[in-house]
């Protein structure tokens, strides 16, 4: 051992320490190579270094710089004359700084350095070297020499051929070196290539290396180590300590990028949900937006056609368009109440969405959707019937008025015709007689007259499509009509002034006439009501015109009896102009009926009978139908409608009970979600019960309260609910799980949100609440509460207080700010949890991530990209250039990166 060799230990100077012996001079030149580039290593970090480690250290200068260096600290200001005095002065001021870090220096002198002796001056370094580069190394509680072999045994035991046992005859071979190098690096150095009895190779290959890959400059000669017997420990001991903070570093600076790519992935991914939201959010707001005016649209049809089909667009509407949607908007909620949760857990601010864009946003537009399409259903019902309604009426109309038109054709050319001015007084007679039955027909047409006029004004009334023509032509009637009775009027005058010198008048033709007129009308009567079709809703209805048609049945003995008594009429005629031979010119000059007609029209009246009853019953048997119907969709509904409000309120329980784990819960959660995905077959079913009366055109149904609406909302709210509820104890799992909270807390957490919920009846009572609170030591005005699964401001302080929390109010609204920060009133109870985990978990901070950028940046007030590509991953790296602003502060170079400004923004404390 040389004359200032240290404890092995070190901690105090060597109490060894001879000035009077000489340094052995083969481990002098070793000590003097190894600690001048020791001292370089150091000092170009200040843009300087020292050739003649004696020498250059004479005035204290470069000294001062080196301890500043090491030490990361600022020595006081050095003197800058030339004179002896001025240079002891700096020495002293390094010798004071090397005491004040707890080195006792034992005769080593200033004026010793100053004077340039060799043996003091690396006694010195020496001392400096083990207490700024090998007394912080310490492995299980040991020295730091003990340490730093301790550290090299571990790192060559799985080698051949290496046993490091000491700092000088362990590593003459040079493999202790190469093995430390390979251990770290194995890419660096082929190890297996390496020979025990070639030191020179193995020394040059290792200091090579290092110098070049690991910044570890040339400290001691391969020569010299071979050549000597016993190799300077001091030397070997320093050159080996600059391997193991080299590693080390490597091994913090791996550390902090796996810390900055923790954050950055966690960013990225927030990022990404943020993303995924707003174009999600985007296109649902989009089709509301396009669906909400097609809605609105009230504008009717003119067809039933056409009717029907619109009909049809919003069943697929309802079936196939807007589930999807219910969905979409269920999982967007879901998306933002977990990437909220995400971005609290992870200490990041709370995510804004743009502008329109909020979940309140979103549920305002569905609103307003649910608004529009409220009214669709009931108005296009409505059309159809009023259509439906129109249809029938307009075909009255038309049959009506064809059969007017009929009886009206040729009228008033014979009510024009002046044929009684050459007629004999038999033919006046007859003329006259003729007109007053023609007279009777017209009152009787009266009424069918006014049933046409009757119809045209409902048909206006209904809005009818083709209304024009309706009115023209009913005008068309009417007018002729008043021309009729005017033209009647003044024949009947005529043949009245004429009537006195005409006085035979055949009796039989006049009575066949006045009677055979009422009777054809009423044939034509019967007639028209037979073939008139009907329309009926329910089966009261149709058993009302079935009776109806009994009456009429009833009635036929009595008219076939009339028919009977008007042939006999003709008949006696026949027999009187065959009996007395008369001449008669023509046909019965009162009539145009004859007994073919009466017995055509008698035969066709028999004929739509049995037609009319045939109708009659199939419209019975397809009301039986349509109740069939009423009574399949109503038992269903009635069944299924109390399922589902039976399984809305257990879920309601389920969200406020604590039984088992919240996996339990979860398990139990997604098994009754299962239970009721399973139900939906049932509800399929009744769509289909529901189109199937739709298609009947059954309007209304006295067997349920329930509509298809009625159901389809009910399933709608209770699908969301279950995922609603399952995605609050996914919540509440990421929460523990992030925080480290145990089963215990949770429980703790969710008794003191329930405790103002004492009856588990989902709210609380005004008395409750005050009775709650003054238990607690306030005295509360009666505000009544509602338990809603959420705490508003004044709850949830309440609740904190009752936790042992003294709230001011500056407190407080702190507080608030963290578990409610939309400022929306409310706090629930997954906000309750994260607030009460952030009390004891430990997140990453900013200064966290801050620190680690530094020592990416080798301490540096900045960093640079090559720096971030060399530690990060190629997309994180590029992800922190493309953020990161430059570094403007004085010490900055080109390029240079501030990555505090950065990291201060990842938490939200600034700007990117």
């Amino acid at each position: 051992m040389d004359q200032y060799d240290g404890d092995e230990d070190y901690m105090p100077q060597e109490d060894d320490w001879d000035r009077d012996l000489l340094l052995d001079p083969a481990w002098e030149k070793q000590q003097r190579k190894t600690f001048t580039a020791w001292c370089n290593s150091h000092l170009r970090k200040a843009g300087t270094q020292i050739e003649n480690i004696e020498e250059d250290f004479r005035d204290g200068l470069k000294l001062m710089l080196l301890l500043e260096v090491i030490s990361g600290e600022r020595l006081a200001k050095p003197e800058r004359g030339k004179m002896r005095v001025h240079k002891i002065s700096n020495v002293n001021k390094a010798l004071d700084f090397i005491a004040s870090k707890g080195v006792k220096l034992v005769s080593i002198g200033a004026e010793e350095i100053v004077d340039g002796n060799a043996k003091m001056t690396l006694g010195m370094i020496w001392t400096i070297i083990l207490r700024f580069a090998i007394q912080d190394i310490s492995v299980e509680e040991t020295s730091a020499k003990e340490g730093l072999l301790l550290w090299c045994q571990r790192k060559t035991a799985p080698y051949k051929n290496v046993n490091i046992q000491n700092f000088h005859i362990s590593w003459k071979d040079g493999l202790g070196f190469c093995a430390l190098i390979h251990r770290h690096r194995p890419e660096l150095i082929d190890y297996g290539k390496l020979r025990k009895d070639d030191p020179m190779t193995n020394l040059n290959t290792a200091f090579d290396v290092a110098e070049k890959y690991l910044d570890i400059p040339k400290m001691l000669d391969a020569e010299d180590i071979v050549g000597t017997a016993r190799p300077d420990e001091k030397a070997i001991m320093t050159y080996v300590s600059s391997f193991y903070h080299a590693f080390s570093g490597a091994q913090k600076a791996e550390t902090a990028a796996n810390r900055i790519c923790k954050v950055l992935a966690v960013n990225q991914e927030n990022e990404q949900l943020m993303e995924d939201y707003e174009k999600l959010a985007s296109d649902l707001l989009e089709w509301i937006r396009r669906t909400i005016p097609w809605l609105e649209n009230r504008l009717p049809e003119n067809t039933m056609q056409a009717m029907q089909q619109k009909l049809e667009d919003f069943r697929d509407y309802r079936r196939l368009h807007k589930p999807p949607k219910v969905q979409e908007k269920c999982q967007l909620e879901i998306n933002f109440n977990t990437l909220q949760t995400k971005l609290r857990l992870s200490n990041r601010p709370a995510f804004m969405p743009s502008e329109g864009k909020m979940v309140s946003d979103i549920n305002n537009a569905w609103g307003n959707l649910e608004g529009a399409e409220k009214g669709y259903e009931e108005w296009l019902l409505n059309e159809i019937r009023r259509l439906e309604r129109l249809d029938h009426l307009a075909e009255k109309f038309r049959q009506k008025a064809a059969i007017h038109e009929a009886w009206t054709e040729g009228k008033e050319e014979m009510l024009q015709k002046r044929d009684y001015e050459t007629a004999s007084l038999s033919e006046i007679k007859a003329l006259l007689k003729k007109h007053e039955a023609f007279e009777s027909d017209l009152a009787a047409h009266q009424d069918r007259v006014e049933q046409i006029a009757a119809i045209a004004q409902e048909l206006n009334e209904l809005d009818y499509y083709d209304s024009p023509s309706v009115n023209a032509r009913c005008q068309r009637i009417c007018d002729q009509w008043d021309a009729l009775g005017a033209l009647t009027q003044k024949r009947s005058e005529a043949l009245q002034r004429t009537e006195k010198l005409l006085e035979t008048i055949d009796q039989l033709y006049l009575e066949f006439a006045k009677r055979a007129a009422p009777f054809n009308n009423w044939m034509e009567g019967a007639m028209e009501d037979l073939q008139d079709t009907f329309i009926v809703h329910t089966i009261e209805e149709i058993q009302g015109l079935s009776t109806a048609h009994e009456q009429f049945k009833a009635t036929l003995p009595e008219a076939d009896k009339e028919r009977q008594a008007i042939l006999g009429i003709h008949n006696e005629i026949a027999k009187i102009v065959q009996t007395y031979h008369v001449n008669m010119a023509g046909t019965n000059p009162y009539t145009t009926i004859n007994p073919q007609e009466i017995n055509a029209k008698w035969d066709k009246v028999r004929q739509l009978v049995p037609q009319r009853d045939q109708a009659l019953i199939e419209e019975h048997a397809r009301q039986q139908n349509n109740e069939r119907l009423r009574r399949q969709f109503a038992n269903q509904a009635n069944v299924i409608g109390p399922w589902i409000q039976t399984k809305m309120e257990e879920i309601g329980r389920i969200s406020i009970e604590m039984h088992g784990t919240l996996e339990d819960q979860l398990t139990h959660l997604r098994q009754y979600e299962k239970s009721i995905v399973n139900y939906k077959p049932k509800i399929d079913q009744l769509e289909g019960d529901h189109q199937l009366i739709q298609e009947a055109l059954i309007f209304d149904n006295k067997h349920t309260n329930y509509t298809m609406e009625h159901i389809r909302v009910g399933w709608e709210q209770l699908l969301t609910t279950i995922a609603r509820t399952i995605n609050e104890i996914e919540n509440q799992i990421l929460t523990r799980d992030a925080k480290g909270i145990s089963q215990e807390q949770l429980n703790e957490f969710r008794a003191s949100f329930n405790h103002f919920d004492r009856d588990r009846s989902g709210t609380l009572g005004a008395e409750e609440f005050k009775a709650c609170l003054i238990s607690l030591g306030f005295d509360i005005a009666n505000d009544a509460q509602k338990r809603t699964g959420i705490m508003d401001a004044e709850d949830f302080k309440t609740c904190l207080i009752s936790m042992g929390y003294n709230l001011g109010e500056n407190e407080f609204s702190r507080i608030m700010s963290i578990v409610d920060p939309n400022r929306m009133g409310i706090v629930t109870f997954q906000a309750f949890i994260d607030f009460m985990s952030r009390e004891t978990a430990d997140t990453d901070t900013a200064d966290q991530v801050m620190a680690s950028f530094k020592v990416l940046a080798g301490d540096k007030n900045y960093i640079l990209a090559d720096e971030l590509r060399r530690e990060l991953p190629p997309d994180q790296a590029d992800y922190c250039i493309a953020r990161m602003a430059p570094y403007t502060g004085p010490d900055g170079v080109p390029g240079a990166l501030d990555y505090m400004s950065f990291s201060t923004a990842l938490y939200g404390e600034s700007d990117l």
